[in-house]
């Protein structure tokens, strides 16, 4: 079952997207920051991190920056899910390493898409 880490300030966000994953029959880890989710990285490798961008500590192009930039980690997809909808929101995502980029309010079934695609992609490396 592959696990995936959750990253988000907002707890009512990290519940909403870990229940809709947990349904979906994945293994679900969550963190409040960029920091506290490089110390579950640390730990133990997830198989995909979902990330906001907006939060306290490391943001999530700051995490993003770091999962590429690791050895161990490079190969982790990275989704990035935030209300920041901006055409440069979305580049600056990109050119951070972002794997796919999914704008809030999102409709469940493109983040599960993304997540299931992401995971078959990273499968076949």
């Amino acid at each position: 079952m592959p696990t995936i880490l959750i990253v988000d300030d907002s707890q009512t966000v990290r519940e909403m997207v870990s229940e809709q994953l947990r349904r979906a029959g994945f293994a679900v880890v969550e963190a409040v920051d960029g920091e506290e989710a490089i110390a579950k990285i640390q730990e133990s490798l997830p198989d995909l991190v979902v990330t906001d961008i907006v939060m306290p500590k490391k943001n999530g192009y700051e995490l993003c920056r770091w999962l590429k930039s690791e050895q161990q980690t490079r190969n982790i997809p990275v989704i990035m899910c935030t209300s920041k909808g901006e055409e440069f929101d979305l580049y600056w995502g990109m050119k951070q390493g972002a794997d796919a980029y999914i704008t809030k309010p999102y409709h469940p079934p493109d983040l599960l898409a993304a997540v299931k695609k992401l995971l078959k992609e990273a499968k076949g490396r």
